[in-house]
């Protein structure tokens, strides 16, 4: 099976930015984890899932801006900015990175980084 490319993390981010739990899952490997830039760790697609969707009711507004991806052999990464309203109103505005594994042709680790700011 063929790893996934930089488009393929294009899209995925796309859907990110579409709030499309189900297309991000769809890109994912059912036994995926997602490791958040706090440090916590989720497994498997109902953990991760709900975690996605979490962010989505803590920043609703949450965009990836001015992303770029690339990828060889099983790994990629994704660079953006992550904006947004937080439920306090602040404007955030972070820069970060994903850092991926792949296996079968999906995401089978999201590792997220966050500039401390």
């Amino acid at each position: 099976m063929t790893n996934p490319d930089a488009a393929f993390l294009a899209k995925y981010a796309d859907a990110w930015n579409a709030h499309d739990a189900d297309a991000i899952m769809d890109m994912m490997t059912e036994d995926c984890v997602f490791e958040t830039g706090s440090g916590a760790r989720f497994t498997g697609v109902e953990e991760v899932r709900n975690r996605f969707e979490a962010v989505w009711q803590d920043v609703p507004d949450v965009q990836f801006e001015n992303d770029v991806h690339f990828a060889s052999g099983n790994r990629g990464c994704s660079e953006w900015v992550f904006t947004g309203t937080s439920e306090s109103g602040a404007k955030l505005k972070i820069p970060g990175s994903d850092h991926f594994v792949f296996k079968d042709g999906k995401i089978w680790i999201k590792s997220t980084y966050l500039k401390q700011t």
